[in-house]
């Protein structure tokens, strides 16, 4: 059976600025960034971690019919496309601080939990992202 999970997706409205985001801010590497005419295939994973990619996707065809695809742009617009990332850290306030300093905006500061020190924010799109200093 399985032996991995090598790419996950989530919906972004522009992938150029997806790139900023992700690689300019969050520190993320370029897996794959190739134009095949139709669409644009565009992976980013944490740096060497390839075996674990998320592909920034912008919806359209030839996945979703252009009417199908307006109105995932919609829902993504308004941070409904369920898109959900969780990265871990070794230090989870200094990671706020240092994203905080680039700019980036928070839903919830770094906070004690049971499992350990987590936020979250949202990327330029609506797409919910946390990250964890999990308890030794």
């Amino acid at each position: 059976m399985f032996n991995a999970i090598t790419h996950s997706q989530i919906y972004v409205l522009d992938q150029d600025e997806a790139l900023d985001f992700y690689v300019g801010k969050l520190g993320l590497e370029v897996n794959q960034d190739v134009d095949f005419g139709f669409m644009r295939w565009l992976t980013v994973s944490v740096p060497g971690h390839p075996e674990r990619q998320i592909l920034l996707e912008k919806p359209g065809p030839p996945a979703l019919s252009e009417e199908i695809a307006q109105q995932v742009r919609d829902l993504v617009t308004k941070g409904g496309a369920g898109g959900h990332l969780i990265f871990s850290t070794d230090d989870c306030r200094k990671t706020y601080e240092t994203l905080r300093d680039l700019g980036v905006e928070f839903t919830d500061e770094p906070t004690e939990r049971p499992y350990g020190i987590d936020c979250g924010l949202r990327d330029p799109f609506g797409n919910s992202i946390r990250f964890t200093q999990l308890k030794a």
